[in-house]
């Protein structure tokens, strides 16, 4: 790799590290291709991204980045696990490295905040932002339900009484 390519790498690592609500970093020492192969499909799946990076131009890439903190994450064979959703990557990883033992989640960071790998246990448990949409969503659309139910409400509580004067004048 020449020092263009070195440079591109670090200059495409660094909108990694500055547009991606979480970057989690693990080990993929073992893995075989199909099982990466595994990982990058579950990735794409679940709106996240997968890449692998020599650590030293990642290190370089993370100088003056709000994430900076994941540096010391950088050895040995790391692989990185990024999206835009704050918890979209952490979902993806977390459920890989439950069916993939050789996969050793180290941390990660979200924005500034830097995250051990119980953090990104954590992180990966919070709803996504999809499901979050889904639960306001909801939440808004129940009091127009409530209100037209209580309007309904009266008419067939009259409806209700008058059928039971009916039934009483027939008797």
């Amino acid at each position: 790799m020449d020092r263009a390519q070195k440079e591109k790498v670090v200059e495409e690592l660094g909108q990694i590290f500055e547009s991606s609500g979480v970057v989690v970093v693990a080990h993929y020492e073992g893995l075989t291709v199909a099982e990466m192969q595994d990982l990058r499909g579950r990735a794409r799946d679940g709106g996240a991204s997968v890449r692998v990076a020599k650590n030293r131009l990642a290190k370089i890439a993370l100088e003056g980045k709000p994430c900076a903190s994941i540096a010391d994450l950088m050895t040995g064979m790391t692989v990185l696990t990024y999206s835009e959703d704050p918890v979209a990557a952490a979902k993806v990883v977390e459920d890989f490295a439950k069916d993939n033992k050789k996969l050793e989640i180290l941390g990660g960071a979200m924005g500034s905040n830097a995250l051990d790998r119980a953090g990104v246990e954590a992180v990966s448990k919070m709803p996504s932002r999809e499901e979050l949409i889904a639960t306001i969503a909801g939440m808004i659309g129940a009091p127009a339900s409530n209100i037209a139910g209580a309007i309904g409400a009266p008419a067939s509580n009259i409806a209700s009484i008058l059928s039971t004067i009916e039934d009483k004048a027939a008797a």
